[in-house]
């Protein structure tokens, strides 16, 4: 792991000023990015720590739904009682991801911008345009059986492994974001993942120095809720569909 500075930010506002620098990385739960960082995937030279942001709260919203803070834990929101009776697929989704010691830590916010799996993405010593763009993409040959069959390109053919996420596209989600002015967006989850193509290194529409401050889910949909992971074993497991 190579050196790195390592701040506290106390607002929304001073958190995305201090990622809009070069090199500056957001953390909270940190789940994804410390193995990242261990591997030399990913090398910050400034960790902005947003634990103290008063972010982690699941609140009703006008219209009947929920919106659910950047930094509300995996587990939190997976046995939140009005997730788990009006929000099936969600907390369903969540529970197929990770084990408890992760949905612990996890939060809703980094959840959604987790970093791919891909064999190759985490060897560095492989070619990876999601890594190193332009260097080609090892996957494309190689052990791709856990790859992506649609929304691929000849650049990446990686996938995203969020179970959560998945859940938040069917129920029809928007992710809240600010940015260093203290101006808001809302973004439909629909739009907010972006595929391959030819960028595949830029994976949501995410703006420098934006954060994610919420998700917000609208009124649940009627019916039964089923959220169906394929994969190799019955835990611990990544997604194969």
């Amino acid at each position: 792991m190579k050196a790195f500075t390592y701040q506290r930010a106390d607002t929304t506002a001073q958190a995305a000023a201090a990622a809009v620098k070069p090199g500056a990385k957001i953390i909270a739960g940190g789940t994804n990015l410390l193995d990242l960082m261990k591997l030399q995937v990913e090398t910050p030279s400034t960790l902005v720590d947003i634990n103290r942001l008063p972010l982690d709260k699941i609140e009703e919203t006008s219209d009947g739904g929920l919106r659910v803070g950047a930094l509300v834990r995996n587990s939190d929101l997976a046995a939140d009682p009005r997730v788990r009776q009006r929000y099936g697929v969600l907390s369903r989704a969540l529970l197929a991801g990770a084990s408890a010691q992760l949905r612990n830590k996890a939060t809703t916010g980094g959840n959604l911008l987790q970093r791919t799996r891909c064999y190759y993405f985490y060897d560095v010593t492989k070619p990876c345009n999601k890594r190193s763009p332009g260097s080609g993409c090892a996957a494309l040959a190689g052990f791709n059986r856990i790859h992506a069959i649609l929304g691929t390109s000849d650049h990446c053919i990686a996938t995203h492994p969020s179970d959560m996420a998945v859940a938040m596209r069917a129920l029809d989600a928007k992710v809240e974001t600010v940015n260093g002015e203290g101006e808001a967006r809302v973004i439909p989850i629909a739009e907010f993942y972006r595929l391959p193509g030819k960028t595949p290194e830029i994976e949501t529409s995410l703006k420098s120095g934006e954060i994610i401050t919420a998700v917000t889910l609208p009124p649940p949909p009627p019916g039964v809720h089923v959220y169906r992971k394929v994969r190799d074993r019955a835990s611990y497991a990544f997604a194969l569909v």
